[in-house]
């Protein structure tokens, strides 16, 4: 009687244990704790582009300013570079000027590295839950995560260049997009499609590639290390800034369409960049991008790892 009642009692806590599995494993919702791993990953995305967004958007401005400078100077006049127009802004506006724009990026990047981060973790749990992706397929995830985020929030894209570049005095990111809509139409909304998927799709498949091949190299004792966030900034830095550099003219066709109200195509805005500016001009704002690129993404990386492994779940 005492062996059946100790066999009895012992598949009951094995069923107990059983259940509790499955109870963590289960999608339930009300606490944030048992919610389920792809909506974890979107907050935790979503977090990491908040911290990011909010300290690097004077690059982003800066850089803006530098692409739709017009080529007035005369020859043989003193380039204008980053700093310049890092003076001048705060010199002719204020020192808060410098985060014109930061409301539409904030309404961009805080959904749309959530959607990236969250779209990135299913694509690979539900392709490579048994193993690590390789080069290829590694460019090819972050690629595909990326060209959804971008679509999805190509409206403030818009937006946020045309706050940027000191042309347009919206009121509100809701102003700008009821007087886009009402003035130039839904195509505006979506302009510069084309580039953007160009730009940031190469962008975030290359640096997914290098992330991950650099993190592959190193010993497994460093990556698990307490240096580990130091780590994976440091691979994030590398990585950022070789996809800002191939992606860069992508970026200047894109910021030339979406500022114009004139509905330009790719094909024009790199004819007219060339015809205008040569060759040079694909790489004007190279610096202060892929500063903000590559600080903005080894952060959100870094953040993002971070939380995940809080929350017991591998990024």
């Amino acid at each position: 009687m005492q062996f059946v009642t100790a066999a009895s009692q012992s598949k009951g806590g094995d069923r107990g244990q059983m259940q509790e599995k499955r109870d963590s494993q289960s999608p339930a919702t009300g606490t944030p704790g048992k919610a389920h791993p792809a909506l974890k990953a979107f907050m935790c995305g979503s977090l990491s582009g908040t911290c990011s967004t909010l300290l690097f958007q004077p690059l982003d401005l800066v850089k803006t300013r530098l692409q739709t400078l017009q080529n007035n100077a005369k020859p043989g006049s003193p380039r204008v570079g980053m700093f310049a127009v890092l003076i001048n802004v705060i010199r002719t506006e204020n020192f808060f000027s410098l985060w014109k724009g930061v409301s539409p990026s904030f309404v961009r990047c805080i959904p749309g590295v959530g959607i990236y981060f969250s779209t990135f973790y299913s694509l690979k749990q539900h392709y490579f839950l048994d193993r690590a992706p390789n080069a290829g397929e590694a460019v090819l995830l972050g690629a595909g995560a990326r060209a959804v985020a971008g679509i999805c929030m190509l409206p403030f894209t818009v937006i946020k260049t045309r706050y940027e570049s000191g042309r347009y005095n919206y009121a509100s990111v809701a102003a700008a997009l009821r007087s886009m809509y009402e003035t130039e139409g839904i195509r505006a909304l979506f302009s510069g499609l084309t580039a953007t998927l160009l730009r940031d799709a190469p962008f975030s498949g290359i640096y997914v590639m290098c992330y991950s091949q650099a993190k592959r190299a190193l010993p497994q004792e460093v990556t698990s290390s307490t240096y580990a966030p130091l780590v994976n900034f440091s691979c994030g830095v590398v990585s950022g800034v070789m996809a800002s550099l191939v992606t860069q003219p992508a970026d200047v066709v894109k910021t030339h369409i979406q500022v114009s109200s004139s509905h330009w195509s790719t094909a024009h805005a790199i004819r007219y960049i060339y015809m205008e500016h040569g060759t040079a001009g694909f790489f004007r704002g190279a610096v202060p991008r892929s500063l903000r690129r590559t600080l903005m993404a080894a952060m959100a990386w870094t953040v993002y790892e971070q939380l995940m492994a809080q929350m017991g779940l591998k990024s």
